[in-house]
């Protein structure tokens, strides 16, 4: 068979395309030739016109010296408004708004020039209405070419093998929609082909922007991608609620849609790679709730030029709290773990973006009161937030004497040294599950909240003077943090399943760690001692839809592509979790999104005792002696799914 002369040799299209691309931008000096030979030509194109009605263009005998000035005061007006510094294959409106202001001073110019020779010689130099035709024509050619150019570049460089993008529909018509599809259309690799825009306002019908068509969302949004051929949306109205695009997301993923979003304009580091800006939907994006509105002034007042001590600095609770605090400019912050290597991180990434902050980083462990001791003596802090604590539930039911020795002999160190130092808050950040407690997690963590209770209680009735004010804050799970679930699905679904979920009704409350972080600070400035602070978690999650969505957000179908298995629930799980024991109520503050829990509180010769005691036992005793011994300190803990049930009956 023979082959079409064009698609071989050099006027292939590849070839061409080739040696297109590897063209070098062209020097200024060639821009302005180009620019200076088509105003020669619609200059004597211009003559040519009024010649042939009988009409002269130039009325002296000086034709030379005024085709010499014209061209020359163009040439002037390209220098002094750089009409020739853009390069051609990418033009743009600027460029054109350059070439009009060259051409209308020109025009000006000589408009001037010729009436004032007339007013001088009671004759004109030449006719002013073929200088303005003139002038057009000069606009009208320096902009075509530079169009042709410009068209030429983005016909030979795109990608024309369509089959290849991804058909999306961008959600949105405001300026960050219409800069998204720009940049998109003539990004190179290209990713997306952009079919539309959709108009939820319904106000722009049978308009179009970018030459695309506008849609107006009448059905739901997947009939409109239907509809068009589309295979995914570009979420880029950031004008829609939370909940609008909870709903949309649905829809989308409901059909097997692809959902993508987009930074605002104002985000964006490199217009050029936006493709690469452009993700799939997170499950942190449809969970995240409103900004939280912080009391800045109150927590500066406790931050600003303070030595603030942080424990479990190295963690995603931890190292979130210190990221917040050195906002609110600290005299020193004292970032203390025994995890050695994500210590190092944390400081290499503390010294890049705060150079200014006196930071000290100390491994040391929480449990030994010497190092913590010499931690206080030495840096003297003002605020501690003690962060450190171990949390996985499974292991804590493995290996209850660490979850003593860490959870509740740390923090009775931390806090016996706080008084004795003179810290003025000590904010502890707790968890929901030392709520009526099932593991030995939650009841550890029940039994270190009730003994920084006790402590306030017994410093306010010694009427002792600068006391610490210790406060309590207690919140769900925290998305993202380690070990939590959705960092797990995330793994299980990138290597091809199966996710597992422990138990098909299981249900939990999510937060984002900045939020989380943002409410321990709010908590930790408003506290006067003694108060345990709970969270608005928003709305519960079932685990199950949860891992749906997750799958379906990663473009896969649930249960066929990726299987879901249910595993049972782990020693100590609950099926669902509490921010309140049974007998406590709430009481409001001035910040809605958190509330005080009135608990039943200890006295703290009695608790002392006991929690010295179950110490001790950790220490020397087994699992059960341990268990048996926090179930008398908290009569609420009830073990689920586990082999110390057996302790409740």
């Amino acid at each position: 068979m023979l082959k079409n002369p064009m698609d071989t040799g050099f006027f292939s299209r590849d070839n061409l395309k080739l040696n297109i691309r590897n063209l070098s931008y062209l020097p200024r000096w060639i821009i302005v030739l180009i620019d200076f030979s088509i105003l020669i030509i619609t200059f004597f194109f211009t003559l040519l016109i009024f010649r042939g009605t009988g009409l002269k263009y130039i009325n002296t005998t000086h034709d030379v010296f005024f085709t010499v000035s014209f061209l020359g005061c163009n040439i002037f007006f390209f220098w002094l408004f750089r009409t020739y510094s853009g390069i051609i294959r990418h033009s743009s409106y600027n460029d054109a708004v350059k070439l009009l202001f060259s051409q209308m001073s020109v025009l000006i110019v000589f408009l001037f020039f010729n009436f004032t020779y007339e007013l001088l010689y009671k004759e004109r130099i030449f006719l002013t209405t073929a200088l303005f035709i003139n002038i057009v024509l000069s606009f009208c050619a320096l902009f075509l070419y530079r169009v042709v150019v410009k068209q030429t570049f983005e016909l030979y460089l795109s990608d024309k093998n369509t089959t290849k993008l991804i058909r999306t529909i961008i959600y949105g018509t405001d300026a960050n929609a219409i800069s998204v599809a720009n940049a998109l259309k003539f990004e190179t690799p290209s990713r997306f082909k952009i079919v539309g825009f959709v108009d939820r306002n319904n106000q722009n019908a049978s308009k179009r922007m970018l030459d695309l068509p506008i849609l107006i969302q009448k059905r739901k949004l997947p009939s409109l991608i239907r509809s068009v051929g589309a295979e995914a949306v570009i979420m880029a109205d950031k004008s829609i609620s939370k909940d609008e695009q909870l709903i949309i997301v649905d829809q989308c993923l409901e059909f097997n849609y692809r959902v993508y979003t987009v930074p605002l304009i104002t985000d964006w580091e490199n217009q050029k790679e936006i493709s690469q800006k452009v993700k799939n939907i997170q499950i942190e994006d449809l969970l995240e709730r409103k900004p939280i509105v912080l009391d800045k002034k109150s927590i500066s007042r406790q931050l600003r030029d303070k030595t603030v001590l942080i424990t479990g600095a190295a963690g995603s609770i931890g190292s979130e709290i210190v990221r917040q605090v050195l906002t609110f400019n600290p005299q020193r912050v004292i970032i203390l773990d025994q995890a050695e290597t994500p210590l190092h991180h944390l400081g290499l990434e503390l010294e890049k973006k705060y150079p200014k902050s006196k930071i000290r980083n100390i491994i040391a462990d929480v449990r030994n009161k010497e190092a913590m001791e010499k931690v206080f003596k030495m840096y003297r802090p003002e605020v501690v937030y003690h962060a450190a604590a171990y949390k996985h539930v499974p292991l804590m039911e493995e290996n209850p004497s660490q979850a003593i020795l860490t959870n509740i002999l740390g923090t009775k160190i931390l806090a016996d040294l706080s008084c004795e130092y003179h810290v003025v808050k000590f904010v502890m950040v707790s968890t929901d599950k030392a709520v009526n407690p099932s593991n030995v997690m939650g009841a550890s963590k029940r039994i270190a909240e009730k003994y920084v209770q006790s402590l306030q209680i017994k410093n306010q009735n010694e009427n002792k003077q600068n006391t610490t004010k210790f406060i309590t804050t207690r919140f769900g799970n925290v998305l993202g943090s380690n070990g939590s679930v959705v960092p797990l699905f995330t793994k299980q679904i990138a290597n091809g399943g199966p996710v597992t979920i422990t138990h098909p009704d299981i249900i939990r409350y999510f937060m984002t760690i900045p939020e989380a972080c943002q409410l321990v600070l709010e908590a930790g400035a408003m506290g006067n001692g003694g108060e345990i602070y709970i969270f608005d978690m928003g709305k519960p999650v079932r685990i199950l839809d949860l891992a749906k969505k997750m799958i379906k957000l990663a473009g896969f179908i649930p249960d066929k592509e990726i299987k879901i298995e249910i595993v049972g629930l782990r020693p100590g799980e609950k099926l669902y979790e509490e921010l309140l024991n049974d007998t406590a109520k709430t009481i409001p503050t001035y910040h809605e999104k958190i509330m005080i829990a009135q608990e039943i509180q200890d006295e703290f010769e009695n608790l002392h005792v006991d929690i010295n005691e179950l110490i001790g036992i950790a220490n020397f005793f087994g699992n059960d002696d341990i268990v048996a011994k926090m179930k008398v300190i908290v009569p609420e803990f009830k073990s689920m799914n586990s082999t110390f049930e057996i302790l409740d009956k």
